[in-house]
């Protein structure tokens, strides 16, 4: 499949081997909002999903989240989530761009622990919430750079 151009809405994915979060910027590229944690069937299914979230929400980019360590260093997992972001440019033909998401799960679990909801309430606005973060801090990156083309030096692309 043809890469598509880098117009329309950036998605941002907090990935997970059962659960990825996604979040939605607005067309202007501001605001990040939680979409929804989607919860993997198979890579058929998978595949039928994020062609139809990228028709449904006009898709340009998506912008993996990427976990490393502390000092910066890539980890397992952060292989994996290269793996994943090859399979979802493959699989829907729109760019993927990877972003340091250190801490932004932890940073979703304090901003729920405060909620008045249950543990599995929590649980299942946590991925959501932690794509949320990391594509505004995405944005943020982008607004205070944009001298670089939109390409933040902390993304961590191929």
């Amino acid at each position: 499949m043809p890469a598509r151009g880098s117009g329309g809405r950036i998605a941002g994915i907090d990935y997970g081997t059962l659960r990825i979060g996604i979040a939605l910027a607005d067309p202007t590229a501001s605001i990040a909002s939680p979409h929804e944690t989607y919860v993997r069937r198979g890579e058929t299914a998978d595949r039928a999903y994020f062609r139809r979230l990228v028709d449904d929400e006009q898709i340009g980019r998506f912008v993996v989240g990427l976990p490393v360590h502390l000092d910066g260093r890539e980890s397992e997992k952060s292989a994996e989530a290269r793996r994943f972001g090859k399979w979802l440019a493959e699989a829907t033909g729109v760019r993927v761009e990877f972003f340091d998401e250190r801490f932004t799960s932890r940073e979703a679990e304090i901003h729920l622990a405060g909620a008045q909801m249950s543990k599995k309430q929590r649980k299942a606005r946590l991925d959501k919430l932690a794509a949320q973060i990391m594509l505004a801090a995405y944005l943020e990156h982008r607004r205070a750079h944009p001298d670089e083309g939109g390409e933040p030096p902390r993304a961590l692309d191929d």
